[in-house]
Protein backbone atom coordinates (compact mmCIF):
# COMPACT_ATOMS: atom_id res chain seq x y z
CA UNK A 1 0.00 0.00 0.00
CA UNK A 2 1.02 3.82 -0.86
CA UNK A 3 1.49 5.96 1.55
CA UNK A 4 -1.79 7.85 -0.22
CA UNK A 5 -5.12 6.41 0.08
CA UNK A 6 -6.79 5.02 -2.63
CA UNK A 7 -10.20 6.36 -2.15
CA UNK A 8 -11.34 9.66 -0.23
CA UNK A 9 -15.38 9.59 0.76
CA UNK A 10 -16.07 13.40 1.45
CA UNK A 11 -19.30 14.30 3.51
CA UNK A 12 -20.31 17.53 2.75
CA UNK A 13 -22.83 18.48 5.69
CA UNK A 14 -25.05 21.42 6.61
CA UNK A 15 -27.34 21.26 9.57
CA UNK A 16 -27.00 17.52 9.95
CA UNK A 17 -26.06 16.61 12.99
CA UNK A 18 -29.20 14.26 13.83
CA UNK A 19 -28.08 12.08 10.77
CA UNK A 20 -24.28 12.65 10.30
CA UNK A 21 -22.87 10.18 12.95
CA UNK A 22 -24.94 7.34 10.74
CA UNK A 23 -22.95 8.60 7.76
CA UNK A 24 -20.01 8.46 9.13
CA UNK A 25 -20.16 5.15 10.99
CA UNK A 26 -21.08 3.77 7.33
CA UNK A 27 -17.78 4.80 6.37
CA UNK A 28 -15.60 3.90 8.95
CA UNK A 29 -17.16 1.01 9.75
CA UNK A 30 -15.72 -0.89 6.68
CA UNK A 31 -12.96 1.23 6.27
CA UNK A 32 -9.10 0.09 6.03
CA UNK A 33 -5.90 2.11 5.74
CA UNK A 34 -6.89 2.41 1.92
CA UNK A 35 -9.72 4.75 2.76
CA UNK A 36 -9.72 8.17 3.95
CA UNK A 37 -12.83 10.16 5.00
CA UNK A 38 -13.21 13.84 4.89
CA UNK A 39 -16.38 15.52 6.69
CA UNK A 40 -16.86 19.75 5.45
CA UNK A 41 -19.20 21.75 7.68
CA UNK A 42 -20.46 24.45 5.46
CA UNK A 43 -21.17 26.64 8.36
CA UNK A 44 -23.86 24.73 10.07
CA UNK A 45 -26.37 26.19 12.65
CA UNK A 46 -27.15 23.33 14.45
CA UNK A 47 -25.22 21.09 16.56
CA UNK A 48 -22.64 19.82 14.26
CA UNK A 49 -19.54 20.71 16.27
CA UNK A 50 -20.81 19.18 18.97
CA UNK A 51 -21.29 16.23 16.39
CA UNK A 52 -17.30 16.77 15.13
CA UNK A 53 -16.38 16.96 18.91
CA UNK A 54 -18.01 13.23 19.57
CA UNK A 55 -16.77 11.61 16.50
CA UNK A 56 -13.38 12.73 16.74
CA UNK A 57 -13.33 11.69 20.27
CA UNK A 58 -14.60 8.04 19.06
CA UNK A 59 -12.84 7.73 15.67
CA UNK A 60 -9.60 9.72 16.11
CA UNK A 61 -7.09 10.66 13.14
CA UNK A 62 -9.62 8.17 11.30
CA UNK A 63 -11.84 11.81 11.51
CA UNK A 64 -11.20 14.66 9.56
CA UNK A 65 -13.73 17.10 9.92
CA UNK A 66 -13.30 20.65 9.03
CA UNK A 67 -15.55 24.07 9.15
CA UNK A 68 -15.83 26.41 6.94
CA UNK A 69 -18.15 29.83 6.37
CA UNK A 70 -21.22 28.63 4.70
CA UNK A 71 -21.20 28.81 1.49
CA UNK A 72 -23.34 26.26 -0.06
CA UNK A 73 -22.98 22.20 -1.23
CA UNK A 74 -20.29 22.77 -4.37
CA UNK A 75 -18.15 24.84 -2.22
CA UNK A 76 -18.19 21.92 0.10
CA UNK A 77 -17.34 19.41 -2.04
CA UNK A 78 -14.66 21.98 -4.04
CA UNK A 79 -13.14 22.32 -0.45
CA UNK A 80 -13.16 18.90 0.02
CA UNK A 81 -11.74 17.60 -3.34
CA UNK A 82 -8.74 19.87 -2.34
CA UNK A 83 -7.94 18.49 1.06
CA UNK A 84 -8.49 14.93 -0.89
CA UNK A 85 -5.27 12.74 -1.33
CA UNK A 86 -6.73 9.73 -2.79
CA UNK A 87 -6.56 8.95 -6.47
CA UNK A 88 -10.56 8.44 -6.36
CA UNK A 89 -13.14 10.41 -4.72
CA UNK A 90 -16.41 9.27 -3.38
CA UNK A 91 -19.16 12.42 -2.10
CA UNK A 92 -21.79 10.88 0.06
CA UNK A 93 -23.98 13.08 1.21
CA UNK A 94 -24.50 13.64 5.22
CA UNK A 95 -28.29 12.58 5.29
CA UNK A 96 -26.81 8.93 3.11
CA UNK A 97 -25.18 6.21 4.01
CA UNK A 98 -22.93 3.67 2.70
CA UNK A 99 -24.19 0.11 1.95
CA UNK A 100 -22.98 -2.30 4.44
CA UNK A 101 -19.19 -3.86 3.35
CA UNK A 102 -19.51 -2.07 0.27
CA UNK A 103 -15.67 -0.65 0.74
CA UNK A 104 -13.56 -3.68 0.01
CA UNK A 105 -15.44 -5.01 -3.41
CA UNK A 106 -15.00 -1.01 -4.62
CA UNK A 107 -11.28 -0.87 -3.72
CA UNK A 108 -10.51 -4.08 -5.25
CA UNK A 109 -11.90 -2.20 -8.46
CA UNK A 110 -10.26 0.65 -8.19
CA UNK A 111 -7.19 -1.32 -8.02
CA UNK A 112 -8.04 -3.21 -10.73
CA UNK A 113 -8.68 -0.11 -12.58
CA UNK A 114 -6.64 2.70 -11.79
CA UNK A 115 -6.90 5.16 -14.61
CA UNK A 116 -11.20 4.57 -14.75
CA UNK A 117 -12.74 8.27 -14.99
CA UNK A 118 -16.35 7.83 -13.49
CA UNK A 119 -17.60 4.34 -11.81
CA UNK A 120 -21.23 4.20 -12.07
CA UNK A 121 -22.95 2.17 -8.94
CA UNK A 122 -26.47 0.57 -7.91
CA UNK A 123 -28.38 2.27 -4.76
CA UNK A 124 -30.88 1.53 -2.92
CA UNK A 125 -33.53 4.17 -2.53
CA UNK A 126 -35.15 4.34 1.37
CA UNK A 127 -38.41 6.48 1.04
CA UNK A 128 -39.48 8.21 4.08
CA UNK A 129 -42.27 5.79 5.01
CA UNK A 130 -39.40 3.28 5.35
CA UNK A 131 -40.19 1.41 1.74
CA UNK A 132 -36.94 1.12 -0.17
CA UNK A 133 -36.18 -0.27 -3.82
CA UNK A 134 -32.84 -0.65 -5.60
CA UNK A 135 -31.90 0.79 -8.83
CA UNK A 136 -29.30 -0.88 -10.65
CA UNK A 137 -26.19 1.16 -12.35
CA UNK A 138 -27.31 2.59 -15.90
CA UNK A 139 -25.32 1.26 -18.78
CA UNK A 140 -23.30 3.70 -20.63
CA UNK A 141 -22.87 3.81 -24.20
CA UNK A 142 -19.13 3.58 -25.48
CA UNK A 143 -19.89 6.24 -28.45
CA UNK A 144 -18.65 9.83 -26.53
CA UNK A 145 -21.46 11.73 -28.07
CA UNK A 146 -24.25 9.00 -27.46
CA UNK A 147 -23.10 8.75 -24.10
CA UNK A 148 -23.61 12.54 -23.48
CA UNK A 149 -26.94 12.10 -25.22
CA UNK A 150 -28.21 9.26 -23.29
CA UNK A 151 -27.47 11.92 -19.85
CA UNK A 152 -28.28 15.39 -20.93
CA UNK A 153 -31.23 14.39 -23.06
CA UNK A 154 -32.66 10.86 -22.96
CA UNK A 155 -32.75 10.73 -19.96
CA UNK A 156 -31.28 7.19 -19.69
CA UNK A 157 -28.15 7.86 -17.74
CA UNK A 158 -28.47 8.38 -13.81
CA UNK A 159 -25.87 9.36 -11.80
CA UNK A 160 -26.16 10.26 -8.10
CA UNK A 161 -24.21 11.36 -5.18
CA UNK A 162 -23.20 8.44 -3.01
CA UNK A 163 -23.49 5.71 -6.04
CA UNK A 164 -20.45 7.33 -8.52
CA UNK A 165 -17.10 7.91 -7.47
CA UNK A 166 -14.51 9.70 -9.87
CA UNK A 167 -10.96 10.31 -10.37
CA UNK A 168 -9.68 12.81 -8.66
CA UNK A 169 -7.61 15.10 -10.71
CA UNK A 170 -10.63 15.29 -13.27
CA UNK A 171 -12.70 16.69 -10.14
CA UNK A 172 -9.83 18.74 -9.83
CA UNK A 173 -10.33 19.97 -13.78
CA UNK A 174 -13.52 20.16 -13.49
CA UNK A 175 -14.61 21.75 -9.99
CA UNK A 176 -18.49 22.22 -8.89
CA UNK A 177 -19.88 25.91 -9.75
CA UNK A 178 -19.92 27.64 -6.90
CA UNK A 179 -22.62 30.08 -8.11
CA UNK A 180 -25.10 27.92 -8.63
CA UNK A 181 -27.35 26.60 -5.99
CA UNK A 182 -29.43 23.80 -8.12
CA UNK A 183 -28.45 21.34 -10.80
CA UNK A 184 -24.92 22.20 -10.16
CA UNK A 185 -23.79 18.44 -10.35
CA UNK A 186 -24.90 18.27 -13.73
CA UNK A 187 -21.89 20.41 -15.46
CA UNK A 188 -19.59 17.90 -13.08
CA UNK A 189 -21.46 14.69 -14.12
CA UNK A 190 -21.45 15.41 -17.91
CA UNK A 191 -17.75 16.31 -18.03
CA UNK A 192 -16.50 13.22 -15.89
CA UNK A 193 -18.82 11.45 -18.22
CA UNK A 194 -16.81 12.74 -21.41
CA UNK A 195 -13.79 12.31 -20.20
CA UNK A 196 -13.86 8.66 -19.78
CA UNK A 197 -12.85 5.72 -19.42
CA UNK A 198 -16.34 4.82 -17.47
CA UNK A 199 -17.19 1.75 -15.37
CA UNK A 200 -20.46 0.03 -14.24
CA UNK A 201 -20.55 -1.50 -11.14
CA UNK A 202 -22.60 -4.71 -10.57
CA UNK A 203 -23.85 -4.05 -7.17
CA UNK A 204 -25.31 -0.59 -4.87
CA UNK A 205 -22.90 1.55 -3.42
CA UNK A 206 -25.14 3.42 -1.16
CA UNK A 207 -28.23 3.95 0.46
CA UNK A 208 -29.59 7.20 0.12
CA UNK A 209 -32.41 8.64 1.59
CA UNK A 210 -35.23 10.43 0.07
CA UNK A 211 -36.94 13.16 1.04
CA UNK A 212 -40.02 15.21 0.14
CA UNK A 213 -39.16 18.95 -1.16
CA UNK A 214 -41.52 22.04 -1.76
CA UNK A 215 -42.42 22.59 -5.01
CA UNK A 216 -41.90 26.47 -4.75
CA UNK A 217 -38.78 26.35 -2.95
CA UNK A 218 -37.43 24.36 -6.26
CA UNK A 219 -39.16 26.02 -8.75
CA UNK A 220 -37.37 29.57 -7.13
CA UNK A 221 -33.85 28.12 -7.22
CA UNK A 222 -34.48 26.82 -10.74
CA UNK A 223 -35.38 30.14 -11.91
CA UNK A 224 -32.37 31.70 -10.49
CA UNK A 225 -29.93 28.75 -12.07
CA UNK A 226 -31.83 29.75 -15.27
CA UNK A 227 -30.54 29.21 -18.49
CA UNK A 228 -27.44 29.88 -17.00
CA UNK A 229 -26.52 25.88 -16.48
CA UNK A 230 -26.83 25.19 -20.11
CA UNK A 231 -23.46 27.50 -20.67
CA UNK A 232 -21.62 25.66 -16.99
CA UNK A 233 -23.14 22.24 -19.22
CA UNK A 234 -20.78 23.02 -22.31
CA UNK A 235 -18.01 24.88 -21.11
CA UNK A 236 -15.65 22.25 -21.02
CA UNK A 237 -16.99 19.58 -23.11
CA UNK A 238 -14.83 18.11 -26.35
CA UNK A 239 -16.58 19.75 -29.70
CA UNK A 240 -18.41 16.70 -30.56
CA UNK A 241 -20.56 17.71 -27.00
CA UNK A 242 -21.27 20.97 -28.28
CA UNK A 243 -23.50 19.66 -31.03
CA UNK A 244 -25.91 18.52 -28.45
CA UNK A 245 -25.62 22.57 -27.07
CA UNK A 246 -29.03 23.41 -28.74
CA UNK A 247 -31.02 20.64 -27.79
CA UNK A 248 -30.22 20.87 -24.29
CA UNK A 249 -31.10 24.50 -24.18
CA UNK A 250 -34.51 23.78 -25.63
CA UNK A 251 -35.06 20.55 -22.80
CA UNK A 252 -33.31 22.98 -19.91
CA UNK A 253 -36.54 25.25 -20.96
CA UNK A 254 -38.97 22.70 -21.04
CA UNK A 255 -37.73 21.74 -17.64
CA UNK A 256 -38.16 24.90 -16.18
CA UNK A 257 -41.86 25.12 -17.78
CA UNK A 258 -42.65 21.78 -15.84
CA UNK A 259 -40.87 22.83 -12.45
CA UNK A 260 -42.64 26.43 -12.93
CA UNK A 261 -46.14 24.33 -13.64
CA UNK A 262 -46.27 22.29 -10.89
CA UNK A 263 -45.56 24.77 -9.00
CA UNK A 264 -48.26 27.02 -10.41
CA UNK A 265 -46.15 29.79 -11.58
CA UNK A 266 -47.94 29.94 -14.78
CA UNK A 267 -46.31 33.21 -15.96
CA UNK A 268 -42.89 31.13 -15.45
CA UNK A 269 -44.19 28.11 -17.72
CA UNK A 270 -45.22 30.36 -20.69
CA UNK A 271 -41.89 32.05 -20.77
CA UNK A 272 -40.43 28.81 -21.07
CA UNK A 273 -42.37 26.81 -23.07
CA UNK A 274 -42.13 30.26 -25.38
CA UNK A 275 -38.57 30.21 -24.95
CA UNK A 276 -38.02 26.41 -25.62
CA UNK A 277 -40.57 27.15 -29.42
CA UNK A 278 -38.10 30.01 -30.05
CA UNK A 279 -34.71 27.54 -29.24
CA UNK A 280 -36.09 24.30 -31.27
CA UNK A 281 -39.52 24.56 -33.28
CA UNK A 282 -39.54 20.71 -33.19
CA UNK A 283 -40.53 20.44 -28.99
CA UNK A 284 -43.66 21.14 -30.26
CA UNK A 285 -43.06 16.88 -30.92
CA UNK A 286 -43.25 16.30 -27.07
CA UNK A 287 -46.51 16.07 -26.97
CA UNK A 288 -46.61 15.78 -23.36
CA UNK A 289 -45.24 19.30 -23.14
CA UNK A 290 -47.16 20.34 -25.61
CA UNK A 291 -50.59 19.13 -24.33
CA UNK A 292 -49.47 20.45 -20.99
CA UNK A 293 -48.97 24.11 -22.89
CA UNK A 294 -52.25 24.20 -24.59
CA UNK A 295 -54.10 23.80 -21.34
CA UNK A 296 -52.29 26.67 -20.00
CA UNK A 297 -52.99 28.99 -23.23
CA UNK A 298 -56.83 27.89 -22.87
CA UNK A 299 -57.11 27.96 -18.97
CA UNK A 300 -55.90 31.95 -19.24
CA UNK A 301 -58.16 32.18 -22.43
CA UNK A 302 -60.80 31.61 -20.37
CA UNK A 303 -60.07 33.62 -17.12
CA UNK A 304 -59.66 36.65 -19.49
CA UNK A 305 -63.35 36.27 -21.19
Amino acid sequence: MSDSPLLSVIIPAYNYARVLPRAVESVLSQADGDVELWVIDDGSSDDTPAVFEALATRYGERFHGVRQENAGPSAARNHGVRLASGRFVLLLDADDELAPSVLPQLSEQLRAHPDTGLWLAGHVAVQPDGREREHPASEVPNDLQQRLSAYLLDKTIAISHGACVFRRDLLLQRPYPEHLRHSEDIPVFAYTLAQGPVQRLDFSLARIHKHPGSLRHNAEAARKVDLKLVDEVFDRLPAVGQELRQRYKAQRCLSLFRTCMLAGDQDGARYYYCEALRVDWRVLFKLSYSRKALRLWLGAKKKSV
